[in-house]
């Protein structure tokens, strides 16, 4: 027979016992207290209204006491980062160790290698590597340009590049985005542009059904339809094109896409698969290495890499057409770049779009901005560098409908010669393209020009194509993704010392002001009722300390 747990109940008796002794317990505990009786907190006195200066020395002991809490939070954070740092490298050793054991030094020789081939694809010399692949692999090249500042897409290295290299190479214009401008500039663009290059009008399909993810399902339980797209426009004239080049060749040729960050080239191939093949993002450099989508039998897609923006060029064409996206660039680049846009946009329409009162300057603007928004730091303070960034991405993505103005007087660069366009344009149907393009204008819905904010073009933006010619700072990418780190741990090293000593510095000097102040109120209080208090030796001694002199308690907040 098993046997039964033993029950944890209680008789009466024993409960009551236990009971009784407590509240014996409780008396003799309040007894022993009343005995050593209880010693009230002094008040504090405070500054006594009728002295001189009240205000001031309130207001200066409330600065003091920020300024002490301020130090308190410096030297938090700086244990804080010493034992960050202590973790870090504690874990670095660990790690070590347990690769040493497990696979040996041959092993981490391997590992080494594969960071360096991760670390090489995000370079930007990589980028110029994958770039240059898709050129010289395509038959045909397709230069995006975003229809709201096609002239600031335009690379003259690339042309220069394809043109020169001889052979039946074609490049193409490919104006993308054109549902962000209003239809008359648009007209104006593709006369300007036609001139040059054959120029095909596009508007690439945003919403794309992914082959590798599954069907997704809301909290409802009700299918979501990624099947359905919006509408795209141009593709089929851009394939009716490529094809009709494909038959004058006789063979299955290759179009390379190539452009500056967030002009769309990714989804141009997708519109033209119906299906989402390639990666697409508002972060700009999302392609890093050249990708093959098959369209048909005969044509095959080369998704390339964007075109790395030489830094020579002005800031608002780094700031729009840079690869270095906005979560890693610094607050003042950013800043820098926000501002190189207002100044070449009509004030009073960007003034209207964001429903803003007049601003003086940049950071006015932001500050109103992300007071409009709701964009709080803590204590309600503007979080003026992530609204610039969010502005950032507006102005390169497809939010904000924006427009530039063709130049004047065609002026074709330098190495397009009359010989050049003719070679270009040749193997194509430029009527049948014109009447294409005109259909696709026609149909589409475009924003009235009043909406459209008016802007100012910076011309062409220099690109850098070959590898050698990339000036990489500090290696950029990867700092940004790896050394980060390494780099955070070298800079405390050489900074720490400095910070304590500025620390120990400070803090010498606010003990010494708060002992000043504490003489002067003391002084202040004995002068005011040494005539009321009737003692035989009224003194003014400056030497009590703080306990010895009643004085005015400095951690009492005043409101």
């Amino acid at each position: 027979a098993e046997l039964k747990k033993a029950s944890k109940r209680l008789t009466c008796h024993k409960r009551y016992k236990i009971q009784k002794k407590i509240r014996e317990h409780h008396r003799k505990v309040r007894k022993e207290a009343k005995k050593r009786g209880r010693k009230k907190p002094k008040k504090d006195p405070g500054v006594p209204s009728a002295a001189p200066f009240k205000e001031e020395l309130l207001r200066e002991a409330e600065q003091r006491k920020q300024r002490l809490e301020e130090l308190k939070q410096k030297q938090k954070l700086n244990r804080q980062k010493e034992h960050e740092k202590k973790r870090k490298l504690e874990a670095k050793k660990n790690a070590a160790k347990i690769t040493e054991k497990a696979e040996g030094k041959g092993s981490s020789g391997k590992s080494k290698a594969k960071t360096n081939k991760l670390l090489d694809k995000n370079s930007k010399k990589s980028f110029c590597r994958e770039l240059k692949k898709v050129i010289e692999a395509s038959d045909v090249v397709l230069e995006v340009l975003d229809a709201r500042d096609p002239m600031g897409c335009r690379c003259p290295q690339l042309e220069q590049a394809v043109t020169c290299c001889g052979g039946d190479k074609k490049l193409l214009l490919v104006l993308n985005k054109i549902d962000l401008v209003p239809k008359e500039n648009l007209e104006k663009w593709l006369n300007y542009l036609k001139k040059e290059f054959p120029t095909v009008a596009f508007k690439s399909a945003t919403l794309m059904k992914d082959k590798t993810m599954p069907e997704q399902f809301t909290k409802r339980r009700a299918r979501v339809d990624l099947s359905r797209t919006t509408e795209c426009f141009g593709s089929k004239c851009l394939l009716k094109l490529l094809q009709e080049h494909g038959k004058a060749q006789n063979k299955a040729i290759q179009v390379g896409v190539v452009g500056f960050p967030n002009v769309g080239k990714s989804s141009i191939i997708n519109s033209l698969k119906g299906v989402r093949a390639c990666n697409v993002g508002l972060a700009r450099g999302v392609t890093k290495s050249m990708q093959i989508v098959h369209i048909d039998k005969q044509t095959k897609m080369l998704d390339s890499p964007s075109i790395i923006a030489d830094p020579s060029n002005s800031a608002l064409a780094l700031a729009l057409r840079s690869i270095i996206g906005t979560e890693e660039s610094g607050s003042a680049d950013v800043l820098e770049g926000v501002d190189a846009i207002l100044n070449h946009c009509s004030k009073q329409q960007v003034m209207m779009h964001y429903s803003i009162p007049d601003f003086r300057n940049t950071e006015e603007f932001l500050t109103l901005l992300a007071q409009k928004r709701g964009m709080l730091k803590k204590g309600g303070v503007p979080d003026v560098e992530n609204i610039a960034k969010l502005l950032l991405c507006d102005w390169t993505g497809a939010k904000i409908s924006y427009h530039s103005q063709p130049p004047g007087s065609q002026r074709p660069p330098p190495y397009l010669t009359e010989d050049k366009i003719a070679e270009m344009q040749e193997c194509f149907n430029l009527k049948n393209l014109e009447e294409e393009n005109n259909n696709t204008v026609q149909a589409l819905k475009y924003p009235s020009p009043a909406s459209s904010i008016i802007f100012q073009s910076a011309g062409m933006a220099n690109g850098t194509i070959d590898e050698n010619k990339v000036i990489e700072v500090a290696s950029e990418w990867e700092n940004l993704e790896t050394s980060k780190e390494g780099k955070e741990e070298e800079e405390e090293d050489f900074t720490e010392s400095d910070d304590d000593q500025d620390d120990v510095e400070e803090e010498g000097k606010d003990v010494k002001e708060v002992n000043q102040a504490l003489a002067l109120v003391s002084l202040t209080r004995h002068f005011l009722f040494s005539e009321s208090e009737h003692s035989n030796s009224p003194s003014f001694s400056l030497d009590k300390t703080a306990d010895e002199d009643d004085a005015y308690d400095f951690n009492t907040d005043y409101v």
